[in-house]
């Protein structure tokens, strides 16, 4: 929670593992999965279940890399891609909200 009572963003590692959570719920989730492919694709079973946990493991690391850029690294990447930060919508909002109650004002018909 901030020091408005409203809970805080999550960070980019937080979200970022979020992210990743579907894909590695359980070890035998993975399995599952590992054993179809292994089935589609023709290959032995546990070389693709490595293969499947290589790559998991390999989304945790970036994940991590993610969560520890630097405030500033974050923000450049967000703004890169067009992201706007929870902060700067709420006070868009606020804003927009000032002006609508001082149209109003003016709108109100003077006695």
């Amino acid at each position: 929670m901030d020091e408005n009572g409203t809970p805080a963003p999550h960070s980019l590692e937080q979200l970022a593992l979020a992210a990743l959570g579907w894909a590695s719920l359980t070890v035998e989730a993975s399995d599952a999965l590992a054993d179809d492919l292994a089935r589609r694709v023709g290959i032995e079973r546990d070389e693709m279940r490595s293969a499947v946990r290589d790559t998991i493991a390999s989304w945790r690391a970036e994940a991590e890399k993610l969560g520890s850029l630097p405030s500033g690294a974050a923000d450049k990447a967000f703004e890169r891609l067009g992201v706007v930060r929870r902060d700067e919508a709420d006070d868009l909002a606020l804003r927009v909200a000032q002006l609508e109650h001082r149209v109003r004002l003016l709108e109100k018909p003077t006695t």
